[in-house]
């Protein structure tokens, strides 16, 4: 793997890749879910290989440190918004439910919730009060759950149907729920007011979508489209929800799973001019590049010039 961070003025395609990119090499695995810290100095990642654990790398000292040690897989790393907490999905005790520890893997690892169903880390509630994450039901498949993170540890329903809701994910200011769904047939992004979420529900998406993250701002809806491709929706402030055409911000050739997988394989910087990506490695070939996760800076100046306002 190797971060590459844009640092000059550049960005990464489809604008202008820059040459100023230095990368920061790490051991060579099958990375996924990155997430960056809060301070945007760490990113949290689950690594595939023989013992499936979290670790996490230091963007300042280039440094990877394992943080889960159990025998069983733990994956869909979240970061408490004080930075000082990983929560994750672990198969410790059999079937995969919610942990969290320190992020600098001492103390104890704590359960947050004990289903016989699978459930996946999703995203923590800006006020850091809940973990939105996906459950799958042996009835209804994956629905969209929440659980408090206070001594209660509560677990509440948010969208259940007979369809597929999940990657959940509440806007900074605590007022929408955005989520992907099959309900129309394929995957789409869809928003609901948060907490109540049944007093509206409108289609982000229009040709498809996957894995929404928010802008730190609030203003901007990301997803991966179909092909890979990651598009952009622009959210005005109003009373009731209101949202632009998506758009294409980058096209495809990194690594975004575009659908059928739970979890996000992106991130975006607490500055907002800074994405996370993933980059796949050559396959069997090994003379070809490891894999990457890539830092794009400096996008929403390049995309103004490429989509200009009227």
């Amino acid at each position: 793997m190797k971060l590459l961070d844009t640092s000059g003025t550049g960005v990464v395609s489809p604008l202008v890749r820059t040459p100023m990119m230095s990368p920061a090499p790490a051991p060579p695995r099958a990375y996924l879910n990155p997430r960056l810290s809060p301070d945007a100095r760490r990113v949290a990642v689950a690594a595939l290989d023989q013992e499936s654990d979290i670790w996490v790398w230091d963007l300042g000292r280039t440094t990877l440190t394992r943080v889960t040690f159990d025998p069983g897989i733990d994956a869909y790393p979240v970061w408490t918004p004080d930075g000082r907490r990983l929560i994750f999905s672990s198969e410790h005790t059999g079937a995969r439910n919610l942990y969290w520890q320190a992020a600098d893997g001492t103390g104890a690892v704590e359960r947050l919730t004990d289903s016989r169903n699978q459930q996946n880390a999703a995203a923590v509630s800006p006020d850091g009060r809940r973990l939105i994450f996906t459950e799958t039901d042996p009835k209804t498949g994956e629905d969209v759950m929440q659980v408090e993170l206070d001594g209660t540890h509560r677990v509440t329903l948010l969208v259940q149907s007979p369809f597929t809701e999940r990657n959940g994910i509440v806007s900074p200011d605590g007022r929408w729920l955005a989520y992907e769904a099959n309900e129309s047939g394929r995957f789409e992004i869809y928003v609901r007011p948060f907490p109540d979420v049944n007093s509206g529900h409108w289609q982000v998406s229009t040709g498809g979508g996957a894995r929404p993250l928010w802008a730190r701002s609030g203003q901007e809806l990301f997803y991966a489209s179909p092909t890979g491709a990651l598009m952009r929706v622009g959210v005005e402030r109003a009373s009731s929800w209101a949202a632009t055409t998506p758009t294409l911000l980058v096209k495809e050739g990194y690594f975004t799973i575009p659908g059928g997988f739970p979890g996000r394989t992106y991130d975006i910087s607490p500055d907002g001019q800074r994405f996370l990506m993933s980059k796949t490695g050559g396959g069997t070939d090994q003379t070809a590049a490891p894999p990457q996760i890539i830092v794009v800076q400096h996008w929403a100046e390049e995309l103004k010039r490429l989509v200009p306002t009227k």
